[in-house]
Parts: structure tokens; sequence; C-alpha cells
């Protein structure tokens, strides 16, 4: 079975950039999400467990991102990890697992409530094991979520609600149709073999959705071009994930703002390069496919 890490970073390298110089100028990397401006589109993935990195990893993880004017999204942890996170002054999106008790998970749309999260949203691709059984997850039993469950969850916040692991069409549609704000293009770092590379599907998924939600891109963005690349063809705005885990290690919340910070810098470069002085402007004309 092909690795799915593997075709999506082939696929990040299979497109090339042309470049604009005549007229450009510096770029602005600004760029306002669910009412709120940050300084950069590029994001903290959902990650879990970065308490294993370094101690209060999570709550270094968020404060790193608040330092480089960026969104946080964080993934399982204790009620107590998300008030960490959150008192950091940091904005946190906390990505719930589709645990199999919806009470469970209604639980933890009020902690993260409680905690002054600026958002929530589910984490609907980690349902079901290889095997075709429900997951289990660090001991708690998964299983997957119809329309109708989406939905209600999405009804019981007034914060924007985010579904992770959309890599179809369909189910872009469907959390159009469920009210959600937004959602990750993402395969969960290859979490099924085979997978089609997000950016590959994202054209049509923007298409589908026609501006209705915010769409994220998840996986494999490592730097700013790749970032740049995610944006061109339709993205609002992209998750890095892997890529901040060394330094987080390394350095606590100074390495993820360095690294958030340099990929944005990357970003602006790139952008200058072709022409793009705004988030906003940035489209696939400048896209060659090799």
């Amino acid at each position: 079975m092909a690795d799915s890490n593997e075709i999506t970073r082939k696929y990040f390298e299979s497109l090339l950039l042309e470049m604009r110089h005549i007229g450009s100028v510096k770029a602005d990397t600004k760029i306002t999400l669910f009412g709120q401006e940050f300084e950069t589109p590029v994001a903290t993935a959902a990650l879990s467990h970065m308490n294993n990195q370094c101690e209060n990893g999570m709550a270094k993880m968020a404060l790193g991102a608040k330092m480089a004017g960026a969104l946080c999204f964080s993934g399982m942890g204790e009620k107590q990890e998300i008030v960490d996170m959150c008192a950091t002054g940091a904005k946190v999106i906390k990505i719930i697992k589709p645990h199999e008790k919806n009470e469970t998970v209604l639980q933890e749309i009020r902690d993260a409530e409680d905690a002054g999260a600026f958002g929530v949203g589910m984490d609907i691709d980690h349902a079901f094991r290889a095997d075709g059984e429900y997951d289990v997850v660090c001991g708690l039993p998964m299983k997957s979520k119809s329309f109708d469950e989406m939905k209600s969850f999405v009804q019981s916040t007034k914060l924007p609600f985010v579904v992770k692991g959309v890599l179809s069409v369909q189910d872009a549609k469907l959390a159009v149709e469920m009210g959600a704000a937004g959602i990750i293009v993402s395969h969960h770092h290859g979490i099924m073999g085979s997978c089609v590379p997000p950016l590959m599907i994202l054209p049509e998924i923007v298409e589908a959705v026609g501006g209705k939600l915010t769409i994220f891109v998840d996986c494999c963005i490592e730097s700013g071009m790749d970032a740049f690349k995610a944006l061109a063809v339709g993205a609002d705005a992209v998750c890095v994930g892997r890529a901040i885990m060394p330094p987080l290690k390394e350095k606590g919340e100074n390495g993820v703002a360095e690294k958030m910070t340099s990929i944005t810098n990357e970003l602006k470069g790139v952008m200058s390069r072709t022409g793009f002085s705004k988030l906003e402007e940035i489209n696939d004309s400048v896209i060659w496919s090799s």
C-alpha cells in the first residue's frame, strides 16, 4: 500500500512556480480568521501529547503560536491542558476526537468554552482502525458520527466549529450543510494508505464550498513554499505540525515562535517573488505542474 505522506510530499514537489518581479512589492501576511486578525495564515496543527516533548509542552506550543501572531489548534488532552493553553492568551481551537458517547464530546465542548477557547471542532478521520473496527485512542473508544450528530455538535456551541479530516467534496459539502465554520483538508499524516494529496483535491473542494467556510490544509507542510502552494490552489490558511515538534522540544515556546515566524517570512519571500502583495491576491496562475 502506497504511503500517503510520500505521495503528498511528491505532489508538493511536483508543483512549480513562475516568478513575477516587475511591479512587485513587499508582501503582507495578515489574515482574519473567524473575526480575529492574525499575523500569518500559518497555524499550528492539532497536535496532542506535546507534554511528552517537554514540560508543559502543549501550553508552550500555544504560547509560541501567540508570540508568532498565529492561530493554535489543539488535539486530544485533559481539561487542564486546554485551560493552560488558553491561559497563555493564545487563540486556541480545540479539536475533539469522535468519542463513542456523544455526551463525552459535548462535555469536551463545554470544557473548551469554559477555558476560553477560540473555537472547537472534531477529528472525524479517527473513528476507525485499519481493520474496520471502531478505534480506541489512549484507551478511549471512538465511533463514527452521522450528519445529524455532527450538526448537533455544531449547534451546541456559539464558538466556530471546525471539521478536521475532510478529504472529499462529499464531506466538504456536508460540513457546509451542518453549519461548520471551517474544515481542515487532511489525511491525518497518512492514517490510511494511498490517500489523495490534500492539494490535489483542494481545488474541487474550494469550488464545492463556494466560500461558505474557512479552509485549512494540513499534512506535510514544512515551509513557507509549501504554505504558498497550498494558498495558491485555494486554501485560506495552513497547519504545521511535525515541523514545529523538534523546535518545541529543544527551545519550548521560543522554538515554536521562531519556526512559525521563519515559515511566515519564507512565505512573504515567495509572495513577493511571484507578484502577490496580499494573501487574498494569491492564485494558481503562477503554478506549473512538472
